[in-house]
């Protein structure tokens, strides 16, 4: 387990005077790769608001060797480096062993980025992907993606008459990651940095590959003001909408369970991108809602009962 004290003392991956929303949470996990292991990292990542953000030219704000990718292909490019190291170690030309990380936001990991990363899981890549989930395309507008829960609205899932924000169930991207049968996979939220910095020392020095999903609610996306996106995690996490569980080996194990289930009313009715929710017109949406996440509470129990 890491320390954090410790861990503050070490230089950080990520570097102030990047260009991220005021509030967003994203350069929290960042700046733990490096202070959570003493392994060399090479990074890459998907285009998004993290890449954007991080490396307008002739400026970076990463200050371990990144490298920036198309929203499809960072996990084939991040499986080639971590090919190379293994090729240039087995001819002597380095005897230190680096370990590689793909960063990507939901848009570029559940939708445009998941045939390479299910290629990358499925060959065995000693590899860390990260995803951080803030729940649709905000880089390009705040247009829906497959990590969109049910109801939100956004640019491409307006609120009208008709129709109220999205009217799909999100994808569950880890349970997709946990049936590759990875050594790791974990779903871990940034208002929580001893269980998140914790879940990336494991999936950095896990030999094979990893997976982590990272709720960072967006400040725009999410329509809540600047202070509030931990707070806005910690609900999420309280609700059981985005419950901190891992997969090692198969055996599941849960992280966190909250002494008071909240309903999910309690995360949905603080967001601008759920307020017309609140209308009695649109509450078979929200029953629908807090359905699925019971169910899916559910499963994980039953999961974890089983593999004890």
């Amino acid at each position: 387990m890491p320390n954090l004290q410790e861990m503050a003392k070490k230089d950080s991956a990520f570097s102030s005077g990047h260009r991220m929303c005021a509030g967003c949470p994203v350069p929290i996990f960042t700046k733990m790769l490096t202070r959570v292991t003493d392994f060399d990292i090479v990074v890459g990542s998907a285009t998004g608001c993290l890449e954007v953000a991080s490396s307008i030219f002739p400026y970076s704000a990463w200050k371990v060797p990144w490298i920036h990718t198309a929203f499809e292909n960072v996990s084939a490019m991040m499986s080639g480096v971590e090919a190379l190291d293994k090729v240039n170690r087995k001819k002597n030309k380095s005897d230190k062993k680096i370990k590689c990380i793909a960063t990507g936001g939901d848009g570029g990991t559940y939708d445009i980025g998941i045939q390479s990363l299910s290629a990358a899981m499925e060959r065995g890549h000693d590899l860390l992907y990260i995803c951080y989930d803030n729940g649709a395309y905000m880089n390009t507008g705040i247009q829906r993606s497959g990590a969109t829960p049910l109801g939100a609205a956004t640019t491409t899932s307006p609120v009208g008459s008709v129709i109220a924000g999205k009217q799909q169930q999100r994808k569950d991207l880890t349970r997709i990651m946990i049936a590759h049968h990875i050594p790791y996979v974990a779903q871990a939220s940034i208002h929580n940095p001893i269980d998140l910095s914790n879940k990336i020392k494991k999936g950095i020095e896990i030999d094979g590959p990893a997976f982590i999903n990272i709720l960072c609610p967006c400040i725009p996306g999410w329509r809540i003001a600047p202070n509030m996106a931990v707070e806005s995690a910690r609900l999420g996490v309280d609700t059981c909408f985005w419950p901190l569980y891992e997969v090692e080996d198969q055996k599941f194990k849960i992280n966190y369970t909250p002494k008071e289930k909240l309903p999910v009313t309690d995360w949905l009715f603080t967001q601008g991108r759920f307020r017309h929710l609140k209308d009695d017109k649109w509450s078979h949406l929200v029953e629908d809602f807090q359905t699925r996440v019971d169910e899916q509470w559910d499963w994980l129990l039953a999961c974890q009962t089983k593999t004890e």
